[in-house]
């Protein structure tokens, strides 16, 4: 009997995987499409073409051929060194069968037309501050969601399946412990800053600020920092996102205020930081695991980084400052240096996540990560979400929304049935501060390559630590491989301290 040609059979896996990608790109371009060109009467046809392709991609994802293959592979000699690029991407495809296998192809299709359908709902309950037209897609999805996670299965609570969607193999229980360590040791820094008699002149950042200028402004400085315009472009949406359509094809987008100058700008650093993660994976492992980012809360990890510890240093703004003046002359021309730098740097409890300083970001999301695992496991009602949003809000942040478009409707995530996710924002503050602290320490201080708009020796480094490693280790044990120890507060807790402490307590 002939012996297996393996390498010829992993082709064929690897070939099928590739074109299950393409058809997903088509997904993502009629979502990206959906959320920033889409007239709004096409929004239920949009719907049906968004159902029809969940289902094509779940015959795909789960064809009992391919599974079979997977299975013959993963005993197969090409699983010898488990860091090799066969033995990742047998595993992780092999995971991710054996995942979406247990889903059955009309749960699927209605979570894809459900989330579609409902985003489009939402948007119109947000601009309306209409919870109760909201209210029945938050219930048919959180059913949908509690579906999902049965099916899936879960080792110790429902929301273990929505959140390895994100975090692969990582439990809520984890994620709980880091926040509430996290929550601990925040409040009384925040405390600390909110305390002090030093107060920003935040005002100067609702001076007329105009759109075109924005714009302008935000694509420099994005294409300063390493974002590839000839493999992307900007996008004006509702909420800001990033979405990937292929290997050359990334799209960010932003929303823009005239009197908030800060909304716009930061919105578009993040998403940038998303975007020079998607244009530094593999090409040639497009559709495959080493061509994918590892998990949601290190791609947060980019994005935080790039809009936070990068762009609201002083190193950053002493490079970009004058340049803002000569684009906001009037806004800016009276404004110096420091007063810019400490208005960015503001600590105060906010309404809207999106907008939140570093300091009490993260007291956001944890609010999001308590309240759906409620809606998720049945204790808390859809109905009664706004007034528990709102309690939360005045617990942990001392305020209280005056209404739900400034409240529960604020977000996104859950009309596009993203339960789950929010918990990866905060992750994603933890893995970058770390990050930063071990690219300084092989790069060196890099406050003075930025004041001279450098910004490549850092990029290069994340290529190269994070970008070309794809899926090679789950996310716990890339913190580990790159820092050399396990995920820790520490090195988030000493950045805030030592940017805020010197502003507030001076």
């Amino acid at each position: 009997m002939n012996s297996p040609d393996w390498q010829a059979l992993y082709e064929q896996v690897c070939n099928h995987a590739r074109q299950t990608a393409v058809l997903a790109s088509i997904e993502a371009l009629l979502g990206w499409d959906e959320r920033t060109m889409m007239p709004p009467q096409g929004a239920q046809y949009r719907a049906e073409q968004i159902r029809l392709l969940a289902g094509l991609l779940h015959s795909r994802r789960t064809d009992p051929q391919w599974g079979e293959q997977l299975a013959r592979l993963a005993e197969s000699p090409l699983m010898a060194d488990p860091l090799s690029d066969q033995a990742v991407t047998i595993r992780r495809l092999k995971r991710q069968y054996d995942k979406d296998v247990r889903l059955p192809q009309r749960l699927v299709e209605e979570l894809a037309q459900t989330a579609s359908l409902a985003q489009h709902v939402w948007q119109q309950a947000r601009r309306n501050n209409d919870f109760k037209a909201f209210l029945p897609w938050l219930e048919k999805t959180f059913q949908l969601k509690r579906e999902q996670a049965e099916a899936v299965g879960y080792p110790e609570c429902r929301y273990d399946a929505l959140l390895d969607d994100f975090e692969p193999e990582t439990r809520t229980s984890q994620v709980a412990q880091v926040l509430i360590e996290l929550r601990d040791r925040l409040v009384p820094l925040i405390g600390r800053i909110l305390g002090s008699r030093r107060k920003p002149d935040s005002s100067l950042l609702r001076r007329y600020y105009p759109r075109q200028a924005q714009e302008a402004f935000g694509r420099q400085v994005a294409e300063t920092i390493g974002f590839d315009f000839t493999a992307g472009r900007l996008d004006v949406t509702v909420h800001p996102f990033c979405s990937s359509i292929g290997p050359r094809d990334c799209r960010i987008t932003t929303r823009y205020n005239e009197h908030r100058f800060q909304d716009a700008f930061f919105g578009i650093l993040h998403e940038a930081g998303h975007g020079l993660y998607d244009q530094g994976l593999r090409e040639d492992q497009y559709g495959l695991p080493l061509g994918e980012a590892v998990s949601l809360g290190i791609h947060e990890s980019q994005s935080r980084l790039w809009e936070n510890v990068v762009g609201r240093s002083l190193a950053f703004w002493r490079y970009f400052f004058p340049k803002a003046q000569e684009f906001f002359p009037q806004a800016l021309g009276d404004v110096s240096l420091e007063a810019f730098y400490f208005a960015i740097n503001e600590v105060r409890p906010s309404l809207i996540r999106v907008e939140a300083d570093e300091a009490t970001y993260n007291l956001h999301i944890l609010i999001r990560f308590e309240l759906e695992q409620a809606l998720l496991e049945g204790d808390l009602r859809a109905a009664d979400a706004p007034g528990a949003w709102n309690e939360k809000y005045r617990q942990y942040l001392g305020i209280t929304p005056p209404d739900d478009t400034q409240g529960v409707l604020q977000d996104i995530h859950w009309s596009a049935g993203l339960v789950g996710y929010f918990p990866t924002y905060a992750l994603g503050n933890l893995y970058a501060t770390q990050l930063f602290q071990q690219a300084q320490a092989e790069l060196g201080d890099l406050s003075e390559a930025f004041e001279r708009g450098e910004f490549r020796p850092l990029l290069d480094w994340l290529r190269t630590k994070i970008h070309q490693q794809g899926q090679r280790y789950l996310a716990p044990e890339l913190i580990q491989q790159v820092t050399g120890r396990p995920l820790s507060s520490q090195p988030l807790l000493e950045h805030l301290e030592a940017k805020f402490l010197p502003l507030y307590e001076s």
